[in-house]
């Protein structure tokens, strides 16, 4: 199903690194989660209606209006490192 190497390189894509044990641990992971999927595969599903979402509570949204914010001082107060009034952020892209 899922090999070692698959989970090493959706890891690298996220730009994490995991110890042999996590991997073997991810591994098994992934590998059971795709077995559920496969099952799901297998219900019959036959004249049920399709849906997208299935609470008939439905979340209202609120008014898109402008309202007082916190300076830009104010907020960069808070930043480990800010460069031109802006966060400053550590590069995630080689």
């Amino acid at each position: 199903m899922v090999s070692k190497e698959d989970v090493k390189y959706i890891a690298e894509l996220c730009k994490l690194k995991f110890s042999e044990e996590e991997l073997e641990e991810f591994t098994a992971e992934f590998c059971r989660i795709i077995g559920f999927v496969e099952l799901l595969k297998e219900v019959d599903t036959e004249g049920v209606e399709a849906t997208y979402h299935v609470s008939p509570k439905i979340q209202p949204l609120r008014e898109d209006k402008v309202e007082p914010s916190l300076s830009r001082e104010k907020v960069l107060q808070n930043a480990p490192e800010e460069q031109y009034g802006y966060f400053k952020l550590p590069r995630i892209m080689d």
